[in-house]
């Protein structure tokens, strides 16, 4: 499957147009971590400046595990305003919520009538995330995520989707689905193509380097954007680093300080081999105050635009509205064409 990367211009839409892209994030957590914005969301601001994009919150997708309803949805604003204040701009992307385009739901429910039950069942977010509790237990809405994964990509015949290696699997059942469609009706899907961006940052959690930073384990070894700054500054300082003092990129051998140089480099934009280089013949405590300062100067201006914004929701609502007016139009659009070529019958015929 060909993959754009970030050092690859992306091909211009027919037209002369800008070509499209889709992403979402869930809105699970009251704040993204430096996981989220480091391995991804930071990437949506660049993303503007060539291409037309689609950037929804996923609230369709949270439901598949309970939720509490007004945590939700002041998540939901929440999400909203970090896009906001890291630089996502209303005027040149659509900014929505997955739920008020009713149209996300309306194709999930077509595409599954083309999707085997093996197929689905070997999806391996589900077999992840029901292996807790088991099977049995888990929700079938979690059992379909990856069919409502593609519809939120197929509505707006996009040409790329923004994806990390574990988001491959689900982008390949997409396009599966949409030859699919293809063949048995009329061809109606752009077959997505992935956007690898070959500067995103895999950042671990600063107390279990062997994982990835997440929501799920959380604690000190999570940096989370909206935390006071102090706070964050202090899980910098107390990050596991590894045996010996040298300061040395390999994250293998050495991965706790590693994954400090990952962070340092993605936030001031210094390449690791300069910052091994400057802290040569130095013990990580240098380090660790350094990245600390680094960390306190990018997140105090992004936490007060953000807790500024989420003071006026009714400006945040606004937003909301028109993004999902936007992408309404275009996810309509595509829905009464797959109506129409499944056979069902339009509304007043």
């Amino acid at each position: 499957m060909p993959a754009v990367t970030e050092s690859q211009p992306a091909g211009a839409a027919p037209g002369g147009t800008r070509p499209r892209v889709v992403s979402g994030i869930q809105p699970t957590a009251d704040s993204f971590h430096f996981g989220n914005y480091l391995g991804a969301l930071r990437q949506w601001v660049d993303l503007q400046e060539q291409h037309q994009p689609f950037f929804f919150i996923a609230d369709l997708h949270a439901i598949t595990v309970e939720q509490d309803p007004r945590q939700l949805r002041d998540r939901t604003l929440r999400a909203a305003a970090q896009l906001l204040a890291m630089g996502v701009d209303p005027t040149r992307s659509a900014i929505f919520v997955q739920s008020q385009v009713p149209a996300h739901a309306q194709l999930s429910w077509v595409l599954q009538g083309l999707t085997g039950v093996g197929e689905a069942r070997r999806m391996t977010q589900f077999k992840d995330k029901s292996a807790k509790g088991g099977e049995g237990a888990a929700s079938v809405g979690l059992f379909t995520y990856p069919i409502l994964q593609a519809a939120d990509i197929l509505l707006y015949r996009p040409h790329y989707v923004p994806v990390g290696e574990d988001q491959r699997q689900h982008l390949e059942l997409t396009r599966d689905l949409a030859q699919r469609f293809n063949h048995r009706y009329k061809k109606t899907f752009r077959l997505p193509e992935p956007y690898i961006l070959g500067a995103t940052a895999k950042i671990r959690d600063l107390q279990m380097v062997e994982k990835q930073m997440s929501k799920s384990i959380g604690g000190n070894g999570c940096v989370w954007l909206l935390d006071e700054p102090g706070a964050s500054a202090k899980k910098i300082r107390s990050a596991v680093t590894d045996s010996g003092s040298e300061i040395r990129f390999d994250p293998e051998g050495k991965p706790g300080v590693s994954n400090l140089l990952t962070i340092y480099s993605a936030l001031t934009g210094r390449s690791v081999g300069d910052l091994e280089a400057a802290y040569d013949g130095q013990g990580y405590g240098g380090l660790k105050a350094d990245l600390a300062d680094v960390v306190v100067e990018f997140v105090t201006p992004f936490r007060d635009r953000a807790l500024e914004l989420l003071e006026d929701r009714t400006h945040l609502t606004e937003v909301l509205r028109r993004g999902a007016e936007e992408a309404g139009a275009i996810a309509e659009a595509t829905l009464r064409d797959v109506y129409e070529r499944v056979g069902l019958v339009a509304a007043g015929r």
